[in-house]
């Protein structure tokens, strides 16, 4: 099954207009972010070379996404990352041994076809029964970038120097259908470096650009 990272500008144009079609998302967002004690989700006022068009920065395979998230439960809890050709139940093992460690990553604690990252800094995921209901937990863009740098070097990137990230899909692709094939890795961490470089793709410019990612 397909996943889809879209970029949406935290910029007024689209922000504060009435027909801005996140406007219930960024309100459920700032009541968690405030419960938390942390500031609302920035906007700005202008942002160059932004319109406030909402665009598509990456796409995987969500297997895929669970053999990356395999590889830093891993890492995090000591254990050898290994790689795999199946998940098997392996992937749920982990979960459930080190579910407190799986609360506390953003990597880790999202679900797979929907929820967000957004540009402030906070430790752990957030979560109330809103969030849960909706989208699952919130995550932070810089959190998420600090634990993809982290596990970077296990599977075989350099998180100062990592190689291109892949094209965006140039199309919006549905939750059933499968996902665009990756472009040939000889890596034996194929799947994983696949999704870490559409990830990293989408926190670097979440951050630079003041936008926050959706997953579809």
């Amino acid at each position: 099954m397909a996943c889809d990272l879209w970029l949406v500008p935290l910029v007024d144009v689209l922000c504060h207009t009435p027909d801005n079609p996140f406007a219930d998302e960024l309100a459920l967002y700032n009541k968690a972010l405030g419960e938390a004690g942390l500031p609302p989700v920035p906007v700005y006022a202008y942002m160059p070379g932004l319109s406030g068009d909402v665009a598509p920065v990456a796409g995987f395979d969500y297997d895929a996404l669970h053999f990356l998230r395999r590889a830093y439960l891993l890492l995090v809890r000591g254990l050898e990352v290994t790689p795999v050709d199946e998940l098997g139940g392996d992937y749920e093992q982990l979960l459930e041994m080190f579910e407190s460690t799986a609360q506390q990553s953003h990597l880790v604690w999202h679900y797979d076809h929907a929820g967000a990252y957004v540009p402030v800094d906070f430790p752990n995921p957030l979560s109330n029964d809103e969030l849960l209901a909706g989208g699952g937990p919130l995550g932070s863009s810089q959190t998420l970038l600090r634990e993809l740098e982290f596990v970077a070097p296990s599977i075989g990137i350099d998180p100062t120097n990592p190689p291109p990230a892949p094209a965006a899909p140039l199309i919006p692709t549905s939750l059933e259908e499968p996902a665009a094939a990756a472009p040939f890795d000889a890596s034996p961490f194929a799947r994983e470096r696949h999704v870490w470089l559409g990830l990293h793709a989408a926190a670097t410019r979440s951050l630079a650009q003041g936008s926050m990612i959706l997953f579809s």
